[in-house]
């Protein structure tokens, strides 16, 4: 079962160093990296509709949908299956239990920080992981911006 879990954190810098702090390849690194060292992220072009592969050194994880991407505001992503040896693997009986997940991140702008929102839907045996690491990664974002 999937249940959507939710983290924010209020940054006090502008958007787009928020952003960059989330998606450039070292940075994604550094704050990735609290849920799996060595974690990374490969897409083509970062538009919506494109692939995205978040994974492992050794090559496993899994690919996503980009289904909504307004820069420096918002990205969504639709999980669609699991990725072995750099490879995307067909949904089996075991994928189709989270196959579709969300992963959205939102920047809300305020007077004197902007606030980074993330909404993810998390299997049951990942709950307690999820809740535990998300909030450290944040914190790493943030130190980023800093």
């Amino acid at each position: 079962m999937l249940n959507r879990l939710q983290f924010s954190i209020d940054i006090a810098a502008e958007k787009v160093k928020i952003w960059n702090a989330l998606w450039n390849d070292n940075a994604y690194r550094e704050w990735a990296g609290v849920f799996f060292e060595g974690s990374y992220v490969i897409s083509n072009n970062w538009k919506k509709g494109s692939k995205v592969l978040f994974l492992a050194p050794d090559q496993s994880g899994i690919y996503s949908i980009i289904e909504t991407h307004i820069p420096n505001k918002i990205i969504q992503f639709k999980h669609i299956g699991n990725v072995l040896n750099g490879e995307e693997q067909p949904i089996d009986d075991n994928t189709k239990l989270w196959s579709g997940a969300t992963e959205i991140y939102r920047l809300t702008e305020g007077i004197d920080k902007n606030t980074l929102t993330v909404e993810i839907d998390v299997m049951n045996e990942h709950l307690d992981f999820m809740t535990a690491t998300f909030p450290k990664a944040l914190k790493k974002i943030k130190n980023n911006c800093l």
